[in-house]
């Protein structure tokens, strides 16, 4: 585990969250490629895995730069977090 988490930590925010979205959309989009594939036609099932997991591993990855980067904007951008009654 420590050697997936380390060269996480060395990159910045964004980076990191969009590896992270794309790596869990990726293996959702490919879990339900197989299964999908071996219900329809199962010799073909290998390539409804990449035809379902590539592009979900493609949107993870934006959704997830699209997020780091909001949330390190908003990490920058100060302001009052207190507020008075």
């Amino acid at each position: 585990m420590n050697a997936i988490v380390a060269p996480l930590r060395s990159l910045p925010l964004p980076a990191r969250w969009a590896i992270v979205g794309a790596a869990a959309a990726g293996v959702i989009g490919a879990i339900a490629g197989l299964v999908i594939g071996l219900h329809v036609y199962a010799p073909t099932a290998a390539f409804a895995v990449v035809e379902l997991g590539l592009p979900a591993a493609i949107a993870g990855g934006v959704l997830g730069l699209a997020a780091g980067v909001i949330v390190t904007a908003g990490r920058r951008i100060p302001g009052n977090h207190k507020r008075s009654p």
